[in-house]
């Protein structure tokens, strides 16, 4: 039985206070200071952990200056602030032992566009790709563009001052800001843009923070300007900290403080909303995908590349191209991206182009390509092939693999991960290669794997080592690296922070500003004297006498270290997230992770179950508890009468409300849909079902199960049974009384009516419901070529029984003799419940009868992805080498197997509205060809199907009939089914999944086909 775990790193008495005050004022926001909600805010992407004491999620402007203007009480002067957005940070910048503020969950309104002007005005918290989905229909977007631009926010950019491909033509995020709003750290609020003559003689003359800052900066700007020319790079990327280069422009003694909040890093003020210029999207797109012999290769003929006047020049090496090919994302590029015969791909460049006029863009296209067949022609320059991408979609496609590289790389084999501490490095792009061959040297000479991808063009290289910060020694080794590759940059004339901020490496700032180290003190001085917004970051106030942090700062290492070994391999799926954060896109046509959608709860999402995972692990050690023996036990183990005593007591402990860290990590296991869709989609693969499965079994044997669990887990058992007289069990379950009190009772609502006629009664006559063993193996194999075999599944066969009854007949109408399989339970709601054991025993059980079959040669079919599934991917895990061989296919992988019918076509077919699928989410992820597929055999049959993006439909098995859980399936369904559902003629829409199909009808009240009854209607 695991232990009361009753760590949860207590808050301070002021804090509590500060909070409890907060409470009772006009803060409309929320307020955490659970640990689970403090440990989802303790990681971002870097290598750093650091609990917070409290985390505040404000909904306005004045909900900030409320919280500061409190703050200003003496009692509260130890307080500190930590600004956070996307939480995408790759260096600790919005980490802090304070209190986080998160700008993210509700202050992510667009609030006004000006198309005649050109710009747009919108809160912190908008995503960048939500604002270009906004901004799309009028032409325009947001142009600085990050490989995290589906969750990275506008406040998380203009603090970073972020920037990535294209940024030689389209600058960084400072170039397109035209004003800011910040609340300051005494609570005032300002808004700032450029200003001159008399409205900065108005400034100037404030008696007011505002006042004081904009002197101090004035000064500056006027004073300093020799040594600022002297001291900060000449690069395209120029992030310092203070952007003091573009505060102040003498020609027109014009001031812009809000230069110097863009890279900030929310060391100087909360910024709430930015206006921004917008740019006009190009007509014309074309990707060069120039191949290499070599990534050297490509570094040093990415010169070549620039100077064809493209808008970007993006390389990837080896390790990379070698990661994504063994991700979901090379299905979608493998054909844009192929392998040339007889050579080796060892590196990428990709080129591209980018233009309103067609004819000026085709030129470049032209030319660029006619000087690279020279090069081919001549065997210079190791380039050993090209292709040409001009298709929209695919060019997106490209850039998806691109950026879907940064999380790649952290799913490396091993214990050693590439982590990010010196992935930002730029020096002036004619310095590159050089650059580059002395850091490989540098890496090679303390043996390390390293991966590197990047903006060439810009000089800017991200290189992350492999290390395993659970080693004491590699964590001294990162300090040795880091200061290492600081020289090898100045060095170069460039710097360590080119791209993604500074973070825990702030302390390399007074050697690198030397006397204007003083000045950027200043700064910090004017804007937050007592030092309380994301202190020891960027810069610390003048004579404050406080500490920068280090890169010798708390990591995650510190605390996965104290895990054993064989557990933290057990559980690598849970350890291995490296907070990329993949899993908070903002797409809602996304299968990723819907309840971190419908909650915006980092709890609720993989990351954050992964962080609650990997501290309960901890904690469990910290305590002397093996969970693996644990495991073992249980699975061979019976419940003996102690153990019952002692479950009751202390589930009647958690209901007197004593505490046990443990109930954190269940609740946000419950709010987990177990859809799979982050073990594809996540680019480390974290497998959330998997390890919530194994946590609910364990922390089960400590608390007793409510009936809910039992009446999902024994579903198929019991369900056969009720079968059998189905016009009973529905008589009792149309009734209200029945479903309020099985809400009640259970914790179950909107329970399914049974199928009637059942699936026996539906195939009374047919020779499928006939399945003879003896018979089958009597056959010839010719014979056997002509069978199917029909696996069912409890919630198809006994509540959507026409689905498999069509499937019958079609497999019939193909010339095939289908035979239904007797009913033998899955398992998959046993796994979903983590009845783990019992689980082991169905699936050891289905996999002997299965392989039985399968040594007949003769095709299984099975009609509900998430069970067919569940063969491919639990079993292998419950049973190893014992599951066999036996594949169950899926019904588009068996019609695909045959050969191609002849449907009647004619005028009619052809010219008919197309069919639309909605495909399940499990099946999509897991089978990334699934619309492909289904698309091609509708093809087959004469008719079109098109395809519909969808996210989760919110029912996901049982999920959806959660009591605790309803509001939040219909709402996962409002995010992306109900606006296609509504336009689109729902009796041409398709579900591949019961879930999809049951959820559907819940809450259209029409039931959708399968495809394959559809096909059959071709017939």
């Amino acid at each position: 039985m695991i232990p009361r775990l009753d760590y949860q790193d207590s808050l301070s008495p002021t804090t509590l206070q500060f909070l409890e005050l907060l409470g009772r004022s006009a803060f409309r926001g929320d307020i955490e200071k659970s640990y689970a909600s403090r440990l989802a805010m303790a990681t971002d992407n870097s290598v750093y952990q650091v609990v917070p004491q409290a985390v505040l999620y404000p909904r306005s402007a004045d909900d900030i200056a409320v919280m500061l203007t409190l703050a200003q009480g003496p009692e509260y002067a130890t307080l500190s602030f930590f600004p956070r957005g996307g939480g995408t940070g790759t260096n600790g910048q919005s980490l802090g032992g304070g209190i986080i503020v998160d700008l993210s969950r509700h202050m992510n309104q667009i609030m006004e566009i000006n198309l005649e002007q050109g710009w747009v005005r919108a809160q912190a918290g908008v995503v960048k790709d939500q604002l270009n989905a906004y901004l799309k229909p009028h032409g325009y977007f947001f142009s600085p563009d990050l490989s995290t631009s589906n969750r990275a926010t506008l406040g998380g950019m203009v603090n970073t001052d972020a920037s990535g491909q294209g940024s030689l033509v389209y600058g960084k995020t400072s170039d397109h800001v035209l004003g800011l709003k910040a609340v300051l750290e005494n609570g005032d609020i300002m808004a700032s843009e450029p200003v001159t003559g008399a409205r900065l003689a108005d400034k100037l003359a404030l008696e007011s923070r505002e006042g004081e800052i904009y002197r101090t900066l004035y000064r500056i700007g006027r004073e300093r300007r020799a040594d600022i020319e002297a001291i900060f790079p000449k690069l395209n990327r120029f992030l310092t900290g203070y952007d003091l280069k573009h505060l102040y422009t003498p020609e027109t003694d014009t001031l812009d403080v809000s230069r110097v909040l863009c890279g900030s890093e929310g060391s100087l003020g909360f910024i709430t909303e930015a206006r921004l210029n917008i740019t006009p999207i190009p007509r014309y797109r074309t990707l060069v995908n120039v191949k290499y012999d070599s990534f050297p290769s490509a570094l040093r003929n990415a010169p070549f590349m620039v100077a064809a006047h493209a808008l970007s020049v993006e390389t990837v090496d080896s390790r990379v191209l070698g990661l994504a090919r063994a991700d979901i994302i090379w299905h979608s590029v493998k054909d844009l991206i192929q392998d040339v015969p007889g050579k080796d791909l060892q590196g990428l460049n990709i080129v591209e182009f980018a233009d309103t006029d067609e004819g000026e863009h085709q030129i470049k296209v032209t030319e660029l390509c006619r000087r690279i067949d020279e090069l081919l022609a001549k065997g210079e320059a190791g380039i050993i092939g090209y292709q040409l991408c001009d298709h929209l979609p695919s060019i997106e496609t490209i850039y998806g693999m691109r950026k879907k590289s940064v999380g790649l790389l952290g799913n490396a084999e091993g214990r050693k991960k590439p982590v990010a501490f010196t992935e930002d490095t730029a020096v002036p792009p004619e310095s590159l290669a050089d650059f580059i061959m002395e850091f490989r040297a540098l890496l090679d000479g303390h043996g390390l794997d390293y991966g590197m991808f990047g903006h060439v063009d810009a000089g800017v290289l991200h290189v992350r080592p492999a290390l395993d910060l659970c080693d004491p020694e590699q964590e001294v080794l990162l300090r040795r690296i880091s200061d290492q590759v600081v020289a090898l940059t100045a060095k170069y004339g460039g710097l360590m922070w080119g791209e993604h901020g500074k973070g825990f490496r702030s302390e390399y700032s007074p050697a690198f500003f030397g006397e204007l180290w003083e000045e950027l003190q200043r700064v910090k001085g004017a804007f937050d004297p007592a030092n309380r917004l994301n202190p020891g970051k960027i810069c610390i106030p003048y004579g404050s006498g406080a500490s920068l942090v280090s890169v010798d700062g708390p990591k995650r290492g510190k605390f996965d270290r104290q895990i054993p070994i064989a557990v933290r391999e057990s559980y690598t799926r849970a350890m291995d997230c490296n907070g990329n954060g993949l899993c908070f896109t903002f797409e809602t046509d996304s299968p990723m992770c819907p309840s971190v959608k419908i909650s915006r709860d980092r709890r609720h999402s993989p990351k954050g179950r992964a962080g609650l995972m990997r501290e309960w692990l901890r904690q469990l050690a910290e305590q002397g508890f093996d969970p693996l023996a644990q495991e073992v036990a249980l699975q061979s183990g019976g419940l003996s009468i102690k153990a019952i005593i002692d479950k009751t007591r202390n589930t009647l402990a958690r209901a007197r409300g004593q505490y046990d860290f443990s109930h954190e990590v269940m609740e946000a296991m419950e709010g987990c849909l177990a859809c799979k869709a982050c073990t594809s989609q996540c680019p480390i693969k974290v497998d959330v079902p998997s390890f919530r499965a194994r946590f609910i079994q364990l922390y089960h044997a400590r608390y007793l199960r409510g009936p809910k669990d039992y009446f999902v887990g024994t579903v198929e058992s019991y369900t056969p049974w009720l079968a059998k007289v189905p016009k009973l069990v529905n008589f009792f379950l149309e009734k209200e009384w029945a479903q309020r009190l099985s809400a009640k009772s259970i914790g179950m609502v909107d329970v399914p009516l049974l199928s009637v006629p059942t699936l026996a009664e539906a195939l009374r006559d047919d020779r499928a419901r006939y399945f003879d063993l003896a018979g089958l193996e009597a056959m010839s194999a010719e014979q056997r070529q002509k069978v199917v075999l029909i696996v069912q599944d409890p919630f198809t066969s006994y509540y959507d029984a026409p689905v498999v009854r069509d499937l019958v007949r079609l497999v019939t109408k193909l010339g095939y003799q289908p035979y239904l399989l007797p009913f033998l339970p899955n398992g998959k709601p046993q796994h979903v419940k983590g009845f783990l054991r019992a689980f082991a025993r169905t699936a050891a059980n289905s996999a002997q009868f299965l392989n039985s079959l399968a040594r007949l040669d003769v095709p299984l079919v099975g009609v509900d992805p998430s069970l067919v599934l569940c063969y491919r991917d639990e079993y292998v895990k419950a049973l190893g080498t014992a599951r066999g061989d036996f594949q169950v296919l899926l019904p588009q992988e068996w019609l695909l197997s045959i050969p191609a019918p002849q449907p009647k076509a004619s005028e009619e077919t052809t010219a008919a509205e197309p069919w639309y699928l909605f495909a399940h989410c499990t099946e999509k992820t897991a089978k990334p060809t699934t619309h492909g597929d289904w698309s091609t055999l509708f093809d087959r049959f004469g008719a079109r199907l098109q395809p519909v993006s969808v996210g989760c439909c919110g029912m996901a098995g049982t999920y959806g009939h959660d009591a605790k859980q309803v509001d939040n399936s219909k709402g996962i369904y409002a995010l992306s089914w109900a606006e296609p559902l509504s336009r689109l003629p729902k009796g041409r829409c398709l579900a591949t999944g019961y879930s999809c199909r049951s959820q559907v009808k819940r809450m259209e009240g029409e039931k959708l086909k399968h495809p394959l009854q559809a096909l059959l209607e071709l017939l």
